[in-house]
This record gives C-alpha cells, structure tokens and sequence, in this order.
C-alpha cells in the first residue's frame, strides 16, 4: 500500500461476526480498538507491531448488546475512526 487506510467493516449490519480491513505503507505499532457509543472501550483486536501490508482484523460480538459502535485505529501518525452496527 503507499497510504493508510481504514475500510469499513463487513458485513454491516452485522451478527454477531464482522471483518475490518486496513492498509499500513510502512510497518510499526498498530491499535485497533473498539468503542462503545459512550466512548468505553469493549475490545482491543490488535495492539501489536506489524509490517507494511493488507492486514484484516475480527471481532465476535457475541457477549455485546445490539446497537452501535465504533473502531478506532492508530499507526504512528494515521488514526481513524468508523462506526458499525450490531443487530441481533
């Protein structure tokens, strides 16, 4: 890749398993989280250091309720934040 990206998850809608995609140009530390509407952190799916490249990440949201919530990821400067809905 030759820029960071943030796509957004598929499916969304979804329930209760979601794939989110994102691009690094260069390697480092990477943290994907997730936020409820409320900004409480729910899920922590990645927080570690990666090489460049397509990278992709789940989340089982079984034990979570139905509603929305929010993805933020951060690598060195890049950050972004995309929202997603939960529907049981």
């Amino acid at each position: 890749p030759t820029s960071y990206g943030l796509e957004q998850n598929y499916p969304n809608p979804f329930n209760p398993l979601t794939v989110i995609r994102y691009s690094l140009p260069v390697g480092g530390l990477v943290t994907l989280k997730v936020y409820n509407v409320f900004g409480q952190e729910i899920a922590t799916l990645v927080n570690e250091t990666q090489d460049a490249g397509y990278k992709s990440a789940s989340w089982d949201a079984t034990n979570v309720p139905s509603g929305m919530y929010f993805y933020k990821i951060t690598a060195g400067q890049f950050s972004d934040v995309k929202k997603m809905l939960m529907i049981k």
